[in-house]
């Protein structure tokens, strides 16, 4: 089938082409011309880009007219088929030969070379030479082309000025002026065969119906104008055997069938108008009725007076739930804009809910930074290809599968599969859509930083890492932007290797230090703050600087002086200068709970015995009473200098400093390693921060050391880190915990007795104080005076309490730092009490 149609949108790989009846076809870059086809032939087989090899969007704009032959339809997954086309002269000219070649012709042309004094023309006829004087092509050149040269594959809607030779040679015309003022008639012998597309030609009215009308042309020939085509200022003046003039807008040789539009534009060797691209997409409250046609759709009359056509699939939301009725004459709907048919010069409305609700229509629509619901299509290596609206299809590439590498995606994601993503790059022109899945970027609540000048110093932003090197990491942002995290702002610790710590794909966050847009140049920082110790030294600042005169691991007993919001100032026993130590509040207990517990405790004046000093900072003296440490330090399963060191030993230590990366650990005498993300844990580490935090007691394995860079590689993994024995291990762990527990306990005693005789298991008498909205209730008793004691929903039993009635209560967990106690009233546990 042939058909005039209009370029809608160019790319470099294909032609999208307006058809007539709002239908939409692509024409492949492998269908303009054999000229065209064998330049891009030689591209490949050479792998340089030929001389004068021009892309498509170098030599084709939207609203020109061309001529098409329909190569075949395909079913797409949506159910929608989609049109391919080719516009190369030896196709859509297929039905001329030489001898049917007469002046005075109007067919499509496509340039092939150029010569000293014009072009040859590819017009597709076997035998047949086409030549294009400069002479007949200047004011074409100098009014379409601004001057510049035709191309090897532009295609030319082309006037036969001379033919000689009985055909084989021809010369043409591509004058604006001379195309348009051209008619075809009956002396120009055309045929059924060969009747081609944009064709201007003097027609007679036959009948008129309410559809459109039937018309003869070029002696026998008929064809149909349906309303679409219609010229919309004389469309009910028509009459029998009025002579009027028509462009052919389409051929199909089996069926006989042609198709003419009496639009002006066509007829005049104009283009169609181009509908302005904020109305694309608009959502219109009312729009009124012109016209129903039962078996095509509906005519609608815009705010602004343009007529609009809706088909009938989209005038409800299924066929059944579709009623004629409702489309009378004058009656209006809501509605949205979703496509403007250039070949029928008309907007393409929607009645369909969901089109009028749908966030994205195009991509045009869509912004970098956006999330989105998609869902999967396919997984292939390259990436994932998600759908997230009708017609628009993203990609997310392999490294945005998830936070980490997924090396078999498909056991995570199946097609069909609804995912939350996030729009990393969106390029309307080209119809290109990334995405990313990472969780990490999905859920930032952060900035996005989609362009160089946005970049100001001291912004904090999410990135990913795409190289890891010896000189640092390289991090991307959105639409491409990217810039350099240099080694010394990798970590507030020295990170001699990055590429053993870092990885691509991760996720990290970041600070702008520098940026210069016009070089594109960014540097970046992974040091967010200053503060990476574990204590505030200005907290702690004794009164004068004394002599050190204690060893590391050396025990000593010492008197609280004064509590302060992160630890203890304490002076040391047993000494004549009263030397003034700090013991920072998570160095009280190896268990970080425990240690806030006894913090709250302590009083001023408190003893506590048995502490070890640990460090001295210049400044003041560190002390620790982790019980784990203090045992490896006594036990001599400590290392005092880097050159100690020595692969797969287990070190007992502390978090010194948690980042995005990994957790660095110190150990008594000062040395310090760092334990990637990969070997923090044998479940699956999203967030740093989830798993450790500064000051907890950890036992560590030695991994791998650089003696050159000072530098140690550690492994914090359970099931990497016992020496054994895990149950002696998991036992005296339990024995130290239930320990201090007892010492709390005793503390709490003179301060909080009520809180001491409260123990799991405990039964009582409550009386219900209120039952909130949640289904929770809160309880008051003597045994609870002064605290607060809740039970939740599912505590309560099966029974409904009310406010005043007394209840036998199970005490669950006593917090003593929030004052509160957990009950149940639950049968089953309230038997089981001894």
């Amino acid at each position: 089938m042939l058909l005039l149609g209009c370029i809608k949108e160019v790319s470099d790989y294909e032609l999208a082409i307006s058809l007539p009846n709002g239908l939409s076809g692509f024409v492949p870059v492998t269908q303009i011309s054999d000229a065209y086809s064998q330049l891009l032939t030689k591209q490949v087989a050479e792998g340089e880009l030929p001389e004068d090899l021009n892309s498509l969007p170098d030599m084709y704009s939207p609203g020109t007219l061309v001529r098409c032959i329909v190569t075949s339809t395909e079913k797409r997954d949506n159910g929608r088929r989609s049109i391919k086309l080719s516009i190369d002269p030896k196709k859509v000219n297929k039905g001329l030969d030489s001898t049917a070649l007469t002046a005075g012709m109007v067919l499509s042309g496509s340039v092939s070379s150029m010569e000293d004094h014009g072009y040859l023309i590819d017009i597709g006829v076997t035998g047949t030479h086409a030549f294009l004087p400069y002479q007949k092509a200047k004011n074409y050149v100098k009014a379409v082309k601004k001057g510049s040269d035709l191309k090897i594959g532009q295609n030319l809607n082309c006037l036969i000025v001379e033919v000689k030779n009985e055909g084989r040679v021809v010369c043409l015309s591509i004058d604006r002026s001379e195309v348009a003022a051209s008619v075809a008639t009956e002396k120009q012998n055309w045929t059924l065969s060969n009747l081609l597309p944009g064709l201007v030609v003097k027609a007679r009215v036959h009948t008129v119906a309410p559809f459109g009308m039937k018309l003869t042309f070029l002696s026998y020939f008929t064809g149909i104008v349906d309303f679409m085509h219609m010229d919309p200022e004389k469309s009910m003046s028509y009459s029998p055997d009025q002579v009027v003039k028509a462009c052919v807008l389409s051929v199909q040789p089996t069926s006989r069938a042609v198709r003419l539009s009496l639009r002006p534009p066509f007829l005049h060797g104009g283009a169609p108008r181009q509908l302005p691209e904020q109305r694309l997409g608009a959502v219109l409250e009312e729009a009124t009725v012109k016209a129903f046609y039962k078996q095509f759709g509906t005519v609608f009359e815009l705010d602004d007076g343009t007529l609009a056509f809706a088909r009938l699939n989209h005038l409800s939301k299924t066929r059944k739930s579709f009623k004629p009725g409702t489309f009378k004459e004058g009656s209006k709907h809501k509605c949205r804009i979703i496509d403007y048919s250039l070949m029928d010069e008309m907007c393409i409305l929607s009645l369909r809910h969901q089109v009028i609700e749908a966030r994205f229509l195009q991509h045009q629509d869509i912004h970098t930074g956006d999330v989105l619901q998609g869902k999967v299509l396919s997984l292939k290596p390259i990436g994932m290809q998600v759908k997230v609206a009708d017609g628009i299809r993203g990609l997310v590439p392999s490294l945005h599968l998830s936070d980490v590498i997924l090396k078999q995606p498909e056991k995570k994601y199946s097609i069909g599969d609804e995912v939350k993503c996030r729009v990393l790059e969106c390029n309307p022109a080209g119809k290109k859509l990334i995405l990313t899945l990472k969780k990490s970027l999905v859920q930032s609540n952060l900035p996005v930083l989609s362009n160089y000048e946005d970049a100001k110093p001291g912004l904090i932003t999410h990135g990913f890492v795409v190289c890891a090197r010896e000189f640092g990491c390289i991090v991307k942002f959105y639409n491409d932007v990217k810039g350099l995290v240099p080694k010394n702002e990798l970590s507030s610790e020295p990170i001699s290797c990055p590429e053993k710590v870092f990885y691509e794909g991760q996720v990290l966050k970041v600070m702008v230090l520098k940026c210069e847009p016009q070089q594109e140049r960014l540097l970046l920082s992974f040091r967010l703050s200053n503060k990476t110790g574990l204590e505030d030294k200005s907290k702690c600042t004794p009164k004068e600087k004394q002599e050190v005169k204690y060893q590391i691991g050396q025990i000593v007993d010492v008197k609280v002086l004064k509590k302060k919001d992160n630890g203890l100032e304490v002076s040391i026993l047993e000494d004549e200068d009263n030397v003034v130590a700090w013991i920072p509040m998570l160095h009280l207990s190896d268990f970080v709970a425990t240690a806030k517990l006894l913090w709250h405790c302590l009083q001023e004046g408190d003893v506590l015995p048995r502490v070890m000093y640990l460090s001295d900072k210049g400044e003041h003296i560190i002390l620790s009473r982790k019980s784990a440490v203090i045992s490896a330090v006594q036990e001599e399963q400590v290392v005092r200098s880097f050159s100690e060191i020595q692969p797969g030993m287990l070190l007992t230590g502390y978090v010194r400093n948690v980042m995005p990366f990994g957790v660095f650990v110190e150990f008594p005498f000062g040395v310090t390693g760092l334990a990637p993300k990969v070997n923090m844990s044998d479940k699956f580490v999203t967030d740093t921060k989830d798993h450790f935090v500064v000051g907890q007691t950890v036992i560590a394995k030695v991994m791998s050391i650089d003696g050159e860079k000072q530098r140690v590689l550690l492994n914090l993994k359970v099931s990497e880190c016992s020496s054994g024995d895990s149950a002696a291990e998991s036992f005296a762990l339990l024995n130290q915990y239930f320990k201090e527990l007892k010492e709390i306990r005793d503390l709490l005693r003179r301060g909080e007795p009520r809180i001491c005789e409260l123990v799991p298991g405990k039964g009582m008498q409550l009386v219900v104080q209120d039952v909130r909205e949640d289904g929770s209730a809160l309880f008051s008793g003597s045994s609870v005076t002064g605290l607060t004691a809740t039970a939740t929903r599912y505590h309560l039993g099966d029974k409904n309490i009310a406010p005043g009635e007394k209840r036998k209560a199970l005490v669950l967990h006593v917090d003593a730092l929030a004052s509160k106690v957990y009950v149940s009233l639950r049968q089953e546990l309230l038997k089981q009490r001894p």
